[in-house]
C-alpha cells in the first residue's frame, strides 16, 4: 500500500468512560459496592478505537463515522484529531457513551446512554472508499455500515475489506475478504451449542457460504483464531502465542485492525492472522483499552510497524518523542534461530528496531558466488513479518556506514563474539553521540552451515557395489 492510499475504517463511533477506583466496603443502604473514584478517563470507541489502533507506527487512516453536535461527539473529535483523518456523515441523535465502574482493575457495572441513527453519506465518503488502499468496517450495530453499503459493496472486488461484524448490524457485502465474528457470534447467527473447535469450524463454513465472503475468521479468545472458508472441511487454526492476561476491552478492534494492516501490507490471510493474533494478545497483556500510554501524545511507545514503513521517518518520529532508536544489519540469508534471538534482544533495547538489510550485490560480493540463496524481496518480506521488527533499510555497501549516517540511530547492535571497538560502524556512531553495543549470538548458528547442510543432504547417496 503506498502512501497515497491510505488505510479507511468505516463504521460506528462511542465514546467510552472509565471510572476507576477502589471498593473496600458496601453501602448501609444497600448491598452494593462503595467505589472511592481515583480516576477518570475517556476516549473513542468502536470504531474510534480500531482507527487509533490502525494508525500506530505511522499508517494514514481515514475514519468514516456518524457524528453530530452534541458533547460526545465533540470529546471524540478531539481525540481523534492529529491522529486520524475523519469524513462525518450526519448523526441525527447523539453519540453513544459507554460508561464502566471498575475497582481494583475489574468492571462492576456498565452504563450505556445516548444513541442515534446515520444520516446519508456526501461524496467525500465515496472519494474516501475509492481511494482506500484495505478497508476495515468496525459494525458495532449502529448502522453507519449500512449507510454506505453501497459505497462498500463497490470497493469490495476492489481493495483487502476486513468486516468485524455486529449482531445488531449489517451483513458483510460479498467479496469480503475477512470477516471477524467471535465465538458467541457465530452461535447465535448458526444456532447450536457446541463448543468444539467442529462446530466453530462448520458455523465459519457457513457463514462464508452465506455472506459470499471469501473467508470467515471466527475469533475463539485464548484458543486463537479459526479460520475458514467456503465448502472447505479443513480450518486453519492460528493459535495465540501466549495466555494473555490484562484487560480484554479493546482486543477485538486491536486484532481487526492488525489484520486490514497486514492485508494492506500484502499479506496473505493467514500471514495477517498470525500478526493480528499476535497483536491483540500482546494488547491484552499491556492493559487493553486502558492503558493510559495508548491516549498520550508522544509518548516513546510504539507498535510493530507496517512492513512498507519508511525507516527514515520512523526514526525521526521515535526521536522527536523523546525514544530510542535502535539499528542492527546484516545479509539474514536464510533466517535462523540465531537472527530471530538476536532481533528480539535487540527489539527490547529501545523503542523501535530498524533493520539495515545488504542488497543481493552487496551478499554477493561479501559471501561469494551463489549468494544470497534468497532474494532481497524475499528476505525483506520475512525479516518485516517479524514482531521484533519495526522498519527495513537496504544497503549496497559492504558496510551500512553511509546508510546509519541518514538513520543517525541511538544504538547499534551487532551479534558476535568481538569487541564493540572493532565495529566498523564504531567511528560513524560517534559522530552523533550513538553506541554500538554486541549481544550475545546462539553458537552454532548459521547461514552458510545451514547451506552446507542442505548441500549434502542433497547429494545423492550411491548404493554399495557400484
Amino acid at each position: 500500500m503506498s502512501s497515497r492510499e491510505p488505510l479507511v475504517v468505516v463504521g460506528d463511533v462511542l465514546l467510552d468512560e472509565d471510572i476507576e477506583g477502589e471498593a473496600t466496603r458496601l453501602a448501609p443502604d444497600a448491598p452494593a459496592p462503595v467505589v472511592d473514584v481515583t480516576g477518570n478517563q475517556r476516549r473513542p470507541g468502536g470504531a474510534g478505537l480500531a482507527a487509533l489502533l490502525a494508525a500506530r507506527g505511522g499508517r494514514d487512516v481515514v475514519l468514516v463515522t456518524a457524528l453530530g453536535d452534541d458533547p460526545a461527539s465533540d470529546a471524540v473529535r478531539r481525540s481523534l484529531r492529529g491522529r486520524v483523518r475523519v469524513v462525518e456523515l450526519p448523526l441525527h441523535g447523539t453519540l453513544p457513551v459507554k460508561t464502566r465502574v471498575l475497582a481494583g482493575g475489574r468492571p462492576l457495572v456498565r452504563i450505556d446512554r445516548g444513541g442515534g441513527d446515520p444520516g446519508e453519506p456526501d461524496g467525500t465518503v465515496r472519494d474516501a472508499l475509492e481511494r482506500a488502499g484495505a478497508v476495515l468496517v468496525a459494525d458495532y450495530g449502529r448502522h453507519t455500515a449500512g449507510a454506505v453499503r453501497e459505497h462498500l459493496a463497490a470497493v469490495a472486488p476492489k481493495v483487502p475489506v476486513v468486516w468485524d461484524p455486529h449482531l445488531k448490524g449489517d451483513a458483510p457485502v460479498p467479496g469480503v475478504r475477512i470477516v471477524t465474528p467471535n465465538a458467541a457470534e457465530t452461535r447465535a447467527l448458526c444456532g447450536g451449542t457446541g463448543d468444539s473447535l467442529r462446530d466453530y469450524a462448520e458455523r465459519g463454513t457457513e457463514l462464508a457460504e452465506r455472506w459470499r465472503v471469501a473467508t470467515v475468521a471466527v475469533t475463539l479468545g485464548e484458543r486463537g483464531v479459526l479460520l475458514t472458508r467456503p465448502g472447505d472441511s479443513t480450518p486453519m487454526l492460528v493459535p495465540a502465542p501466549y495466555r494473555a492476561r490484562g484487560d480484554s476491552c479493546g482486543a477485538g478492534d486491536c486484532f481487526a485492525a492488525a489484520t486490514v494492516a497486514a492485508l494492506a501490507d500484502g499479506a496473505l490471510p493467514e500471514e495477517a492472522l498470525q500478526r493480528a493474533v499476535t497483536e491483540a494478545a500482546d494488547f491484552v497483556a499491556e492493559g487493553g483499552a486502558g492503558n493510559a500510554a495508548l491516549w498520550r501524545r508522544g509518548t516513546g511507545t510504539h507498535r510493530p510497524a507496517p512492513a512498507g514503513t519508511d525507516a527514515f521517518a520512523l526514526a525521526e518520529r521515535v526521536r522527536a518523542e523523546g525514544g530510542t532508536v535502535v539499528a542492527t544489519g546484516g545479509c539474514f540469508d536464510l533466517l535462523h534461530a540465531g537472527h530471530v534471538g538476536l532481533l528480539e534482544s535487540a527489539r527490547r533495547i529501545g523503542d523501535c528496531l530498524i533493520v539495515c538489510v545488504n542488497s543481493d550485490e552487496s551478499v554477493g560480493r561479501l559471501k561469494g558466488p551463489g549468494r544470497p540463496l534468497s532474494p532481497l524481496a524475499d528476505r525483506i518480506r520475512v525479516l518485516a513479518g517479524l514482531g521484533s521488527v519495526d522498519a527495513v533499510a537496504v544497503f549496497d555497501g559492504d558496510t551500512p556506514s553511509e546508510l546509519l549516517s541518514r538513520l543517525r540511530p541511538d544504538v547499534w547492535v551487532k551479534g558476535g563474539d568481538y569487541s564493540a571497538e572493532d565495529l566498523p560502524e564504531a567511528g560513524v556512531l560517534s559522530g552523533w553521540g550513538g553506541q554500538a553495543v554486541v549481544l550475545p549470538y546462539l553458537d552454532g548458528r548459521s547461514t552458510t552451515k545451514l547451506a552446507r547442510r542442505a548441500a549434502e543432504a542433497a547429494t545423492p547417496v550411491r548404493p554399495p557395489g557400484r
